[in-house]
């Protein structure tokens, strides 16, 4: 099975240039730059006019199940992702039941083989007691370790200093990070409770989950992991303030600690909040313009690593109660690539910056197998940009299972249009075609 893209515009290791794509089977067999003769294959895409980029890989998304899937679930989260462009996900361990025991773990990949459309891994949750079910991790197989050094759910908060050394000291594979001070929050959260009421004010959310909060958390996190020489991974960084802590000096691969950031935190500020209410409420908190502003020109400057979405859907019903019943989350993997080069069309970032942190960047950290980028050999995951083909984003056109977005009333000035998955055409303008599932992912560890 050959297919061909022909004429699109290839955005591909910081460069962008004119050529062709051929797909034999599930691999990339050849590049073939504008000028070159083209293989006469049955199966062809004219993308004359459109970027040719890589699959995204999302290092950070809930999809909600087992348990929780009255708000999203495997297959109807990874359709929307196909629809955006990402075609490899990395899935958190806060489901019910909580993904703690390798036993929980292969139920997720087991659900996943017969249902996602795209790529796939799952970290495993790290508690204040499940050292044992860490090391009996494969590091070839699953993304990482989670631990949530800040509020969650259950018993998968870890706040024992002795389980947090543990799980630095002895984890096989790299650890990702929430990082959020508890403490600094529940006494924040008395205090602005005692003023306001249960009728708190949405804005006031950063100030409850506040930089100190967050820095906090997060120089433990690097404390620890230097003390222990542990990868590190730190998710959905939110503040200037927590920038000190990264190093833009190292190239990637070599970096023992590295950082996300999320496309919202990109997107939003403080003073967006009386507008959308708990649709970005999200933990860690949208925070403030100079906050978003620095957090992009870190980005920039290489001392954050990856962009991702922490795409973490609830219902409408249940973003519409007051402040401190409001969950915390949203959903975002639809629309997190097209946002991004929406910003690139403001002139915020570049496009082969875009494709270099939301594709190449996670597959070196994660040392994932033949993904993220556009090679000869590689999988054929690949994604087809139409960059004048506006669209508006409205709750009633996502394909999330809770039916919103926090981009409804947003308009767009690119769109995706194919999106393949180990050669397959898993959606075609607006045209699912869910015949074939993606794969696990490999790790090379």
């Amino acid at each position: 099975m050959q297919t061909l893209i022909k004429n699109g515009t290839i955005i591909n290791e910081g460069q962008m240039a004119e050529g062709s794509v051929l797909i034999k089977d599930d691999i990339i067999e050849r590049i073939i730059p504008k000028g070159e003769d083209l293989p006469d294959v049955s199966k062809v895409i004219d993308a004359k006019g459109s970027y040719i980029i890589p699959g995204v890989i999302d290092d950070q998304v809930h999809f909600r199940e087992p348990g929780l899937t009255h708000k999203a679930d495997i297959y109807t989260e990874s359709r929307a992702a196909v629809a955006g462009g990402i075609t490899s996900f990395m899935e958190m361990p806060n489901t019910n039941p909580q993904t703690t025991t390798i036993e929980a773990l292969n139920q997720k990949f087991d659900i996943a083989s017969r249902n996602s459309l795209t790529n796939y891994s799952f970290y495993l949750g790290a508690t204040n007691n499940n050292l044992r079910e860490i090391t009996k991790v494969d590091p070839l197989n699953v993304c990482g370790i989670k631990v949530f050094m800040g509020s969650s759910t259950g018993n998968m908060l870890v706040d024992q200093p002795e389980a947090l050394a543990n799980i630095f000291r002895e984890a096989p594979t790299i650890i990702t990070t929430h990082c959020e001070d508890e403490a600094t929050i529940r006494q924040n959260t008395k205090l602005f409770k005692e003023k306001y009421g249960e009728e708190m004010p949405f804005r006031y959310h950063p100030q409850i989950r506040n930089a100190e909060a967050c820095y906090k958390s997060s120089s433990k996190a690097v404390e620890l992991a230097e003390k222990n020489n542990a990868r590190l991974h730190i998710l959905h960084l939110s503040t200037e303030k927590e920038l000190s802590l990264f190093n833009s000096n190292i190239p990637l691969e070599e970096k023992r600690i590295t950082a996300e950031v999320c496309v919202h935190h990109l997107w939003f500020s403080e003073a967006d909040y009386d507008k959308y209410g708990s649709r970005i409420k999200w933990n860690p908190a949208v925070k403030s313009e100079k906050d978003r502003n620095s957090l992009r020109e870190a980005l920039k400057n290489n001392l954050l690593d990856v962009v991702a979405t922490d795409h973490a859907p609830h219902t409408l019903e249940e973003k519409s109660n007051p402040y401190f019943k409001a969950p915390s989350g949203g959903p975002l993997v639809e629309h997190s690539l097209i946002a991004m080069m929406e910003m690139a069309n403001k002139g915020i970032f570049s496009k082969e910056m875009v494709v270099e942190k939301m594709c190449h960047a996670p597959a070196k950290l994660f040392q994932v197998e033949k993904r993220g980028f556009i090679r000869e050999g590689y999988f054929a995951d690949l994604v087809l940009l139409s960059p004048n083909d506006s669209m508006v984003v409205t709750d009633e056109s996502v394909h999330y299972k809770c039916q919103w977005s926090p981009f409804s009333g947003t308009k767009f000035s690119h769109k995706v249009t194919h999106t393949f998955v180990n050669g397959h055409l898993a959606y075609s303008n607006g045209t699912f075609d869910e015949s074939k599932t993606g794969n696990s992912l490999r790790f090379n560890r």
